[in-house]
């Protein structure tokens, strides 16, 4: 369901299926086990999730609090075709993070 990549100054996170009710919970508890405190960018990449709930929306704020609390940057990779970007766009969290149509693979800016 998740996979990480550890480089130094970025945490990249890709989420693979659906974030609903039945495993917001345990994904979030994963999310905090897998990625480093040290990491002041944590990048999620959606672009292969396919159905968002609003447990999982819930999921998605919160994480963005959380890092915003450290002064760490977090970014998502939403695709614009992506069955889930509209949901993200409604709830308003494309103001509180940064929603980007595709990961970018050059230099991954740090600090918030």
């Amino acid at each position: 369901r998740i996979e990480v990549e550890d480089t130094p100054g970025l945490c990249l996170l890709r989420i693979k299926g659906e974030i609903d009710m039945s495993n917001a919970q345990e994904l979030s508890a994963e999310i905090e086990a897998a990625v480093p405190n040290s990491a002041p960018t944590l990048v999620v990449d959606l672009a292969e999730t396919s159905y968002l709930d609003s447990a999982g929306v819930k999921l998605l704020f919160l994480l963005a609090d959380r890092y915003r609390a450290r002064r760490r940057v977090l970014r998502l990779v939403v695709p614009p075709d992506s069955p889930i970007r509209a949901v993200l766009e409604l709830t308003g969290l494309a103001q509180v993070v940064s929603l980007e149509e595709q990961l970018d693979e050059g230099p991954m800016p740090t600090g918030a």
